[in-house]
């Protein structure tokens, strides 16, 4: 166990960076690119923490996480004990440690931060994932006593997974239904290995299927099942709907019919599930990236996770293109640093108007057209307006569409009595997640719309609170 230094040392120590691949290497392959904490760079960083008695960094975190005791238990040494003690809020934590933005929930909450760099709860959250992984053993908190009542989750991304936690803690028999083969939802088909090693998620679910969670596969709710017979047929008691929103939204303009014109959602779910990085195993998943110009519409994460794939992928030039400067990108500044240094080039305040193509119907280039910006819009950054004459063509072989995505509507169409709004996203209370139809829940960006993994997470966990509440006590 260290021992604590007084407040006023605890500020001297610099914030610990985090050990990254070499950008020339990793542009060329799919390994992580962040490697993780040491114990005496943890025990360092850990040091830092002023102990508040009032921890706004765990009010910053959607879910709630209980950032001073689990960073005191670091300190100690007690690294199991740290991933039960994070656990107890957060089912997911080697996954939150790395693609959280933490730096504007509990790190930006940071009391540090006012003067000096704030605490790296992220990566000490991932050095405590990851030592645990690393010894086989698992850090989990007690469940409750089996109450007997059936939950199924529909959907097994971040809210899915949170809400099935905490449910199974609370001793309800929770069973997860999921469309594809893999359970993770978009943190298996939409986030690079690069970014998020597929076995991280795996071994997270194996966590929770020693937690109580089932997890059954190619279960579409809609479809395979519905959800009806979810409860008349197959005993649940209630229903958590969290699908997410993996609608793909494109431009409608000319020319994006064309061969070569992706959806980010396709061409990440290319890329992650049918493995379009291993050429040695895979027959052909994608258009072909290498040796080619690869265009991103688009300047939020998901822009940035395809053009780094593409990128890996062997392409000649990879730009992102995107109609605000870099000031006004959605993405995580950590996202557009690495792209940055692994040689994406970014064309800031240019806006495309057609894709070209060629007589056999495969796309060989897109006009852009220059972007200046004016007052700011209704989201408080300045709108882009378009330069008169500007326009330009530029040769590309693949483009990707990352402007964001909508409902999927399977289980609303399939679901009578389930309100939607005018955008066919499920409406559900704010307060208590409960829909129109009793003894169903709705959360997530099926709800809110397209957001992080952590707020589909903090959704989870409203969920099973009221889900809980409603087992309990009958009233709807």
């Amino acid at each position: 166990m260290a021992d604590r230094l007084p407040p006023k040392e605890r500020t001297k120590i610099p914030r610990q960076e985090m050990p990254e691949q070499d950008p020339q290497e990793r542009a060329c392959n799919f390994q992580e690119v962040n490697q993780g904490f040491e114990f005496a760079v943890a025990e360092k960083e850990a040091q830092r923490c002023l102990t508040c008695t009032d921890p706004k960094c765990m009010h910053g975190c959607p879910v709630g996480v209980q950032v001073r005791e689990f960073v005191d238990l670091v300190l100690e040494g007690e690294y199991l004990q740290a991933a039960a003690k994070i656990r107890e809020d957060n089912v997911l934590p080697a996954v939150t440690g790395r693609v959280c933005p933490q730096e504007n929930q509990c790190e930006g909450a940071c009391i540090l931060s006012k003067r000096f760099s704030s605490l790296a709860i992220g990566h000490l959250e991932r050095f405590v994932a990851d030592y645990e992984r690393s010894t086989g053993l698992v850090g989990l908190p007690e469940r409750a006593e089996l109450t007997g009542k059936k939950v199924a989750i529909v959907g097994s991304g971040p809210a899915g997974l949170s809400c099935a936690g905490d449910l199974s803690l609370k001793g309800h028999d929770v069973t997860v239904l999921e469309a594809l083969h893999e359970i993770g939802g978009v943190l298996v088909y939409g986030i690079p290995e690069f970014r998020l090693p597929k076995d991280i998620v795996r071994g997270e679910v194996d966590n929770m299927r020693k937690m109580g969670v089932k997890f059954e596969t190619n279960v579409v709710v809609g479809k395979t099942v519905t959800m009806d017979q979810l409860f008349d047929e197959e005993g649940y008691d209630a229903v958590f709907i969290a699908t997410g929103a993996g609608l793909p939204k494109f431009m409608n303009l000319p020319g994006e019919h064309l061969g070569g014109v992706y959806s980010a959602n396709e061409f990440l779910t290319r890329v992650n599930l049918m493995k379009a990085y291993d050429d040695q195993q895979s027959d052909s998943p994608i258009y072909e990236c290498r040796d080619r110009n690869v265009a991103v519409m688009g300047g939020g994460n998901t822009a940035m996770d395809a053009v780094r794939s593409a990128l890996r992928l062997g392409a000649k030039n990879a730009y992102i293109v995107y109609r605000r400067g870099q000031e006004e990108m959605p993405a995580r500044a950590e996202e557009v640093h690495h792209a940055m240094d692994e040689g994406v080039q970014f064309m800031n305040l240019h806006n495309p108007v057609e894709f070209l193509g060629n007589d056999e119907g495969y796309l060989t280039g897109v006009k852009l057209i220059k972007m200046e910006l004016g007052e700011p819009d209704d989201s408080g950054r300045r709108r882009p307006v378009p330069m008169e004459g500007s326009e330009f063509v530029m040769p590309i072989d693949v483009a990707v569409i990352a402007i964001g995505t909508g409902a999927n509507p399977l289980v609303q169409a399939s679901t009578p009595g389930l309100e939607t709004n005018k955008w066919g996203y499920i409406v559900a209370d704010e307060a208590t997640l409960r829909t129109t139809r009793r003894g169903v829940f709705a959360g997530g960006d099926i709800v809110s719309g397209a957001a992080t993994v952590i707020l589909a997470m903090g959704a989870g966990r409203t969920a099973a609170r009221s889900i809980h509440e409603y087992l309990t006590t009958g009233e709807w």
